[in-house]
């Protein structure tokens, strides 16, 4: 009886542990974190390398676009820390001074590098309601 109990016990110790490392290995290829700009800047160099989704305004005027391509110079501010970024392609209508953006890619220290199709923008102002603003009508559909 004792010796099933061992064989039970070490088969299923050898089942969670490779259950654990698959669990591990998969998460670890895709993890993602998302910081806002000032969270990152305090130590960049600990980020160097790492997939982030990066929060911030963008800077105002300090949009560069190479002329004749879709390469994008740029620097996103949040709390007075300040990345230097970098994209190539197209970006969003509401991408432009002041806007609200988040960021995909990866920081180096040459700045943040975004990932194709990496530039989400936001225009609150398009998305608030107005003063006044009468709500939705109810009735029966």
């Amino acid at each position: 009886m004792k010796y099933k109990a061992v064989k039970i016990g070490l088969t299923s110790l050898v089942l969670a542990m490779t259950f654990g490392g698959l669990l591990y290995t998969t998460m670890a290829e895709s993890t993602e974190y998302y910081k806002h700009v000032d969270e990152v800047m305090v130590q960049p160099d600990a980020w160097y390398g790492k997939k982030l989704q990066m929060h911030g305004f963008v800077v105002p005027n300090s949009i560069m676009k190479r002329k004749n391509a879709l390469d994008y110079q740029f620097q996103v501010q949040s709390n007075g820390h300040i990345v230097n970024a970098t994209y190539t392609g197209v970006v969003p209508d509401t991408f432009k001074s002041d806007s609200e953006v988040v960021l995909k890619g990866v920081l180096s220290a040459e700045g943040f590098k975004t990932q194709p199709n990496g530039v989400m923008a936001k225009c609150p102002s398009k998305y608030e309601a107005k003063p006044g603003g009468t709500t939705a009508p109810s009735g029966k559909y």
